[in-house]
C-alpha cells in the first residue's frame, strides 16, 4: 500500500501535467498567421497567469483536505 506522501506527490505531478497540457496549446502558436501571433502569445501568457492560483489551491487542498470545509 502506498503511503499518503507518495499519493499526494503523484496527485500534484498529475495536476502539473494537466496544467501544462491545458494552458499551453503550442500547436496554435505554429499554425497561426504571423499577423496575430503576438496576440495569441499574449493570450497564452494571460491564461497561464490566471490558472496558477487555481493550481495552487488544488495543491493546498491535496496536502490539507480539511481546508475545503
Amino acid at each position: 500500500m502506498e503511503s499518503k506522501r507518495k499519493k499526494r506527490a503523484k496527485t500534484i505531478i498529475l495536476l502539473a501535467i494537466i496544467w501544462f497540457v491545458v494552458t499551453l496549446p503550442m500547436p496554435w502558436l505554429f499554425t497561426t498567421p504571423d499577423e496575430i501571433r503576438p496576440q495569441v502569445t499574449t493570450l497564452f501568457q494571460i491564461i497561464g497567469l490566471i490558472s496558477i492560483p487555481f493550481i495552487m489551491l488544488a495543491v493546498a487542498w491535496t496536502i490539507k483536505p480539511e481546508l475545503t470545509t
